[in-house]
């Protein structure tokens, strides 16, 4: 046989359980729990015909566990005793499955008495003698006993590839040890017992000093300290669990494989694509069988013989979605704009058409950084041009005058009255203001429109047109390369830029073509789609702005820290007698447990003694060293993240800080600040609150901050409708000093402090689905008393009870929940046989629609606000939008109408069952105005 040939072995087992517990709670029925679970099914189907076009091969087997005991079990009757029961919806899977993959044209194989990883060591061993190539494609640690100079292991799930090299790396022992090493190390999953205590680096350190699992029984005597009494004491045991960890490679496959070790049976076929259509049809895959109605399917096999990628990706299309909802574009019309003349035909067609896709490519990701390199412009599918600006390498044809191209476009740009469409427009908007365009008239955006039709879906352009349209483009990295061989876009051939870019306007304006008319249909959607477009407007002007840091205080702040980190330290080595690496977790474990002898809280997965963030705060409550160890951690956070590095962001032209605002990222609409990440500084303590005052005012003006008074709670008793919480906000009480009267039952006056805090977690607790376990931790109570609260708070707040139910049930049935303005957030999981993950999709259907209706009420504010600032020329600015809150830069003459006016403005937006009520602080930095 030729010793080019690749045999590719796929661990059906390890895949099957990965698809199982990865995939959502997908149903035969869309939204009937009832009806047949196909997740595992699907993500198969992904996998195995991502795995075909990734590994160009002609021989190829699937390999499952069969049903029934093993030599294993007959050997060692406790062999897998642990293990749960397979769940019933997988194992009703299993069959179709099977089918499936036969029809995808693989062989399938599931030989009873032995497991899958004794098959596939079998076939690979028999194809590396006589020179194939062999690839196992699994997640199974165990297999790496098998690689050699002719066998692989590949992790397609986290891209991990185990060759010799590979394996040795990871491991510490070359592949040739590794029986021996499992032996040792032993296996928790499959109940195979090793040396007691002797972990992975104890194991290789054995191996790679004695040479030997044989060698090192030889010398146990001289293997010192509880681990030689412990190897000593194992070594009866030990010949046993050899066996048991070692694969079998001589399995009796003659009923299955004909004319072994001829793999001429092995042959991959090409898919039954009839069979398949009536599969997926049957299955609820309408888009595959469409795809295959339509010749648009992904079956067709990698050529034979091709060069295999230099890296195996991860995932291999776990999650996606290749369902078309059009057929691609066939023709397509790509000019590259180099003259005067070829510029007045585009131009001409820019001011005729009805809405033009437009892109740029830049020098940067930085929107505030970025320089245009070239700009491209779609005016109909299939139709597009691309003018190239500033590309610079050897050969590059003349291009035309950047500074005249753009003056010539100026007027076009900032016509509002020429509709423009744009994938992600406001980083588009922030390039062009740097070369002084105000962009005006963007109508639409296509990463905007998928947020809000399919929030739980990639938003990316080559994601959207592959899922909408059926289109696949080039990649950046196709031109530009990966890692620290990347070149810069302006080194890009212009002809392969030509198409590249050409290729993202095109799509941007097919991809609209589908989603908007989707969108239109819809007036709820369609409403929160307007927001979001409204809100990007917004946040350019606020990233634009950005705003002003004072160095010299973050500098302070950096110095004082710098102190107390020092003195933290030099605290903590006199409690523990001596200097160690704080951010050590072993030797914390060592300083701890077996020198203060401190209580051991909990263990990681691997047996070690846990010195994690929660096992600190627990030690910390009677020791002081944990304490130390818990401040230390805060402030060098604090310093590293922040009072280091704030200044430095500041961008050198404006000497703010502009930060990056993602929109498409949370699924309850909540935005995502980043570069810097100014929603997470840390101001429940006093060093993390100080932080803020670097954000400060330049002369003439103060800072503002303007926020909504207990938001969630309003919008709980808005859509619960609850008669008492109605009541307590309609009269303006302190919502928790009443509620804590509803509980305790007392009257509003005798209420105490002890009562109104508890009051508080249970109110803000159970919004965020906090059981009574989560309650009794949160209150420092037993179970029994929390869920006496729970109850209490029920049978006083009913409304707020039969909201919750009532949520549970709609979004089982219909596999999403709404926030009060049709904003629409999936719950895959919501179905789930998978009990935790069931749960939390029901804790999340309850808080989902109250975190995205602040979100949509705090966007709702900002438009407004900014609208109001334009229209009556104000000089304030919106220089931040942190969670529920605003902030702003205002000159003193401005301050009363802020104080006035954006309260109005804020509680004006909605009219809920319940007031809305925002409170505006003024002061000379950002921690001053709160």
């Amino acid at each position: 046989m030729s010793e080019s040939k690749t045999l590719l072995l796929v661990d059906g087992s390890s895949y099957l359980y990965r698809a199982f517990h990865a995939m959502p709670d997908l149903r035969a029925v869309p939204g009937d729990p009832t009806s047949a679970a196909t997740g595992a099914i699907r993500g198969m189907i992904n996998m195995m015909q991502a795995l075909r076009k990734e590994v160009p091969t002609q021989l190829a087997a699937c390999v499952f566990d069969a049903k029934g005991p093993t030599f294993r079990d007959e050997m060692y009757p406790a062999y897998k005793a642990n293990r749960s029961p397979m769940p019933d919806d997988l194992r009703a899977q299993i069959e179709p499955i099977h089918a499936m993959v036969r029809m995808l044209g693989w062989t399938v194989l599931d030989v009873p008495g032995v497991e899958a990883d004794d098959v596939i060591a079998t076939l690979a061993v028999t194809a590396a003698q006589q020179g194939v190539t062999v690839v196992v494609s699994s997640g199974d640690k165990d297999l790496s006993q098998l690689v050699n100079e002719h066998i692989t292991i590949m992790d397609t799930m986290n891209g991990k590839k185990r060759d010799v090299a590979g394996v040795t790396a990871e491991f510490g022992v070359p592949p040739s040890l590794m029986i021996d090493y499992q032996t040792l190390v032993g296996d928790t999953v499959d109940n195979v017992p090793g040396v007691h205590k002797v972990g992975p680096k104890t194991a290789a350190k054995w191996l790679m000093e004695y040479g030997s699992l044989d060698n090192l029984l030889q010398n146990a005597s001289a293997i010192k300290g509880v681990a030689g009494e412990n190897l000593r004491q194992a070594v009866d045991w030990l010949p046993t669990g050899r066996q048991l960890v070692t694969m079998k490679t001589d399995c009796d496959l003659s009923a299955y494989v004909p004319n072994l070790p001829a793999l001429d049976a092995l042959h991959l076929a090409e898919p039954d694509k009839p069979a398949l259509k009536t599969f997926y049809e049957t299955y609820g895959f309408k888009g595959l069988a469409r795809a295959i109605s339509e010749g648009t399917d992904t079956l067709t096999s990698a050529p034979a013989g091709a060069a295999p990628k230099p890296k195996f990706e991860p995932n291999l299309g776990l999650f996606d979605e290749p369902e078309p909802t059009v057929s691609a574009v066939s023709d397509k019309a790509y000019d590259c704009v180099l003259t005067w003349e070829a510029f007045d035909v585009w131009l001409a067609k820019l001011q005729a058409a009805e809405l033009v896709a437009f892109d740029t490519e830049t020098t940067s990701l930085d929107a505030m950084r970025a320089e245009i390199v070239g700009l491209s412009f779609s005016v109909k599918p299939g139709e597009a041009c691309y003018i190239p600006l500033t590309h610079s390498y050897g050969d590059a044809p003349t291009q035309l005058p950047i500074d005249e191209v753009l003056a010539k476009l100026k007027p076009w740009f900032e016509n509002p009255a020429i509709h423009k469409v744009g994938q992600h427009i406001k980083y588009d908007r922030h390039v062009m203001a740097n070369h002084g365009i105000e962009v005006k008239g963007y109508a639409h955006d296509t990463m905007l429109q998928s947020y809000v039709l399919e929030v739980h879906k990639p938003h990316g352009l080559a994601s959207l047109a592959e899922r909408h349209v059926g289109r696949k483009g080039l990649s950046y990295e196709d031109l530009c390369g990966k890692g620290a061989h990347q070149i810069p876009f302006s080194q890009v051939d212009v002809a392969r830029a030509t198409e590249y870019s050409c290729e993202d306007s095109d799509m941007t304006l097919d991809v609209h073509q589908v989603l908007w008319p989707r969108l239109q249909a819809d007036d709820k959607l369609r409403f929160i789609y307007e927001l979001e477009i409204d809100s990007s407007e917004a946040l350019y002007r606020i990233e634009r702005n950005g705003v002003l840091i004072d160095a010299a205080t973050l500098a302070a702040q950096s110095h004082a820290l710098g102190q107390r980190i020092v003195q933290l330290e030099t605290e903590a080595y006199e409690i523990a007698g001596q200097p160690f690496n704080l951010a050590s977790p072993k030797q914390l474990g060592e300083i701890f447990f077996d020198k203060l002898g401190l209580p051991v809280i909990k263990k990681t997965a691997t047996g070690a003694r846990s010195t994690d963030e929660e096992v600190l705060e627990k030690l910390a409550e009677d020791y002081p060293l944990p304490a130390k160890i818990l401040e230390h951690r805060s402030l060098s956070k604090l310093k590293g993240t922040y009072t280091d590095k704030l200044a430095l962001m500041a961008l050198p032209r404006t000497g703010r800080v502009h930060t990056h605002y993602a929109q498409a990222v949370a699924v309850t609409g909540r935005l995502s600040s980043n570069d810097p990440n100014l929603q997470n500084i840390p101001i429940r303590t006093a060093e993390g609150r100080k932080v803020r005052e670097a954000f400060v005012a330049p002369a003439g003006c103060v800072i503002a901050s303007a926020d909504y008074s207990q938001i969630e709670l309003r919008i709980m008793a808005h859509i619960s409708g609850d008669e008492a919480l109605v009541k307590a906000f309609h009269e303006g009480l302190d919502v928790h000093r009443a509620t804590a009267a509803e509980v305790f039952g007392v009257a509003v006056g005798d209420v105490s402090t002890e009562q109104r805090r508890y009051a508080k977690v249970i109110n803000f607790g159970l919004i965020y689905g906090m059981s009574a376990f989560g309650l009794a931790k949160a209150l420092g109570i037993d179970n029994s008393a929390a869920k006496n609260y729970i109850i209490r708070y029920f049978e006083r707040f009913a409304g707020v009870k039969r909201y919750m139910d009532d949520t549970r049930e709609q979004a089982k049935a219909q596999g999403y929940v709404e926030t009060v303005f049709g904003r629409r957030l999936y719950l895959p999981e919501i179905n789930s046989p998978n009990g935790p993950r069931r749960a939390g999709a029901e804790r999340a259907a309850i808080n989902a629609p109250m975190q995205g209706t602040a979100a949509d009420l705090i966007k709702l504010s900002m438009v407004a606000v900014q609208k109001a600032i334009d229209q009556q020329q104000r000089q304030t600015k919106v220089i931040m939008q942190v969670h529920d809150e605003l902030v702003f830069e205002v000159p003193e003459s401005e301050v009363e109408w802020v104080r006035t006016e954006v309260p109005r403005l804020m509680a004006d937006v909605a009219q809920l069952k319940v007031p809305l009520l925002a409170e505006v602080g003024v002061g000379p930095n950002w921690d001053k105005a709160h």
